[in-house]
């Protein structure tokens, strides 16, 4: 979800951090960086391992690429909102995979497809980016 969630909010936190340029080698799922336990970065260029990862890592795909490396001071209130996407998303997943939109009460009982275009999720479902928007507004940049 961190990846989803910095490419929303377009900040990587990468602000006064090292990048790399160069051809890297993934041996074994880990790559090999001078960064800090724990820490994030963010992997732009590969086939197969692009996006937001936490060093050390056992789960990349084995390649070598030629791309960049960004080391990331991702903020711990980034990293427990993501927590809570996640949780959100788990919760709503049935809803937000429908199609339908469904409204009873009483003995009354509508229910329609929706015709919105949001990849399957109604113009009446909140996506995550809405129901978190006033707590991601504070990380967003604006390009």
């Amino acid at each position: 979800m961190l990846t989803e969630l910095c490419a929303e909010l377009k900040n990587y936190f990468d602000r006064g951090q090292p990048k790399w340029f160069q051809r890297f080698t993934i041996e074994n799922g880990s790559i090999d960086l001078p960064l800090q336990e724990g820490q994030y970065f963010r992997i732009i260029g590969s086939t197969f391992n692009d996006g937001v990862h936490q060093y050390p890592t056992t789960s990349l795909v084995d390649e070598t690429f030629s791309g960049a490396v960004w080391a990331m001071a991702v903020p711990p209130a980034v990293i427990a909102l993501s927590g809570e996407i996640d949780a959100w998303q788990a919760q709503y997943a049935d809803v937000l995979k429908s199609p339908y939109t469904s409204e009873s009460f009483g003995g009354y009982s509508y229910t329609r497809a929706s015709g919105g275009s949001s990849g399957g999720v109604s113009n009446d479902t909140p996506s995550w980016q809405s129901t978190f928007a006033s707590r991601l507004n504070q990380w967003r940049k604006i390009r």
